[in-house]
């Protein structure tokens, strides 16, 4: 028996569903990135001075800041292990096709960040799961054990050192800013061409993918992952209905406390300490509260039927990605309509849901003819064409 990709039929829809909902929220995310002088600005809770601009950016950091980035690590390492799980019933070697698709997914995450937008995800995700790999082999209860001691060896360090300097209390000072790089990016794309925009991508490049950041994703989002494989080994969502009472519990308190930590930074004296545990603590759990609160609403009969469109959108989540960066480039840089640095926070956001709904029948019309989005065929033609079954 060869080794094929998920078929329509053996799909779960909360798991694509929780996919296209990440689309929307990631993209809210990274809308700051296209449209300001991103990574230079090093606190956003400072750049804004508008009243209405202060109350939406801090209602998107405590909604939707850090807790997305999470909640797809935490998707791709459920996949990639449901894959390992599929290989072994299969008598397939595991390892003949997960490092191609891997291998694959790094290039086009490369090529996604050098020509058209500094801020992909993609490699670091790639990266990330080629550790995964090593991990794979292990049950549910060892690889949730290596995530959150990965994990938790970085809060130690990182908490460690907030505690020896006594800035743990301290109220979170205005960083200063590099005014030279911030109008370098206002330029090249504000006002510059394509060239201009390369070149600039370069530079933004060289802060985005410094080593710093390497070793930040390693005790990062790959912990995420192995949370996400772990509860693939125990089949926590297709085993919804018999946890419902777990997922519903679980919804209630991660979205809760998840939503009291981010919230605490504006709720209460805004300190270092606050301000660590509203993006590395708060922002994980909410991720988690997430994709409860979703598992638990697609219990409910008529909700996957309601949901469909954001299925579909979770099923083609590669291509619609990647979409997002070409449509937001054209929209915000010169060569396309010169938004960059026009638009407020307020307008940002309706500029990204605008876009999500835009996608959201796109994929609908997609799938009238097409039974994959076309990055996520190609993609498994070319990881699945010549993998046979080991003698």
């Amino acid at each position: 028996m060869n080794f094929q990709p998920t078929t329509l039929n053996e799909r779960i829809d909360s798991l694509d569903i929780l996919r296209g909902f990440s689309l929307l929220g990631i993209l809210l995310v990274n809308m700051f990135a296209f449209y300001l002088p991103m990574p230079h600005i090093l606190d956003l809770n400072y750049w804004f001075t508008e009243a209405m601009d202060i109350i939406w950016q801090q209602n998107l950091d405590i909604y939707v800041q850090s807790s997305f980035y999470p909640l797809f690590s935490m998707l791709f390492g459920y996949g990639l292990a449901m894959q390992f799980m599929k290989s072994q019933e299969t008598g397939v070697n595991f390892y003949k096709f997960a490092p191609k698709r891997l291998v694959i997914l790094l290039i086009l995450g490369l090529l996604h960040a050098f020509l058209i937008w500094w801020g992909d995800i993609l490699a670091t995700y790639a990266v990330c799961g080629f550790f995964l790999l090593l991990f794979i082999r292990f049950s549910g209860g060892w690889l949730l054990t290596f995530g959150l001691v990965i994990n938790g060896f970085f809060h130690f360090f990182i908490l460690a050192i907030y505690f020896l300097t006594g800035i743990a209390s301290t109220e979170v000072e205005k960083p200063a800013l590099d005014i030279e790089m911030i109008n370098s990016a206002i330029t090249a794309y504000g006002v510059g061409s394509w060239t201009d925009a390369f070149t600039q991508r370069l530079s933004d490049l060289s802060v985005q993918l410094g080593f710093d950041m390497w070793i930040m994703s390693l005790l990062t989002i790959l912990p995420y992952m192995l949370i996400g494989a772990a509860f693939a080994k125990w089949r926590l969502i297709e085993r919804a209905k018999e946890l419902k009472i777990v997922w519903i519990i679980m919804a209630i308190i991660f979205v809760s406390v998840g939503l009291f930590v981010k919230s605490a930074p504006y709720t209460f004296t805004r300190t270092y300490l606050l301000d660590y545990l509203k993006v590395y603590v708060g922002g994980p759990l909410l991720s988690i509260g997430y994709i409860s609160l979703i598992v638990s609403i697609c219990l409910i009969p008529i909700a996957n039927k309601l949901l469909k469109p954001i299925a579909k959108a979770g099923r083609m989540s590669l291509t619609l990605y990647i979409m997002q960066s070409i449509i937001c480039t054209i929209l915000f840089y010169n060569f396309g309509f010169s938004l960059y640095g026009q638009v407020d926070v307020q307008m940002g956001t309706v500029i990204a849901i605008s876009i999500y709904v835009v996608q959201i029948i796109f994929v609908e019309i997609w799938f009238i003819k097409f039974r994959q989005g076309p990055l996520e065929m190609a993609i498994k033609r070319i990881t699945y064409k010549k993998i046979l079954p080991e003698k």
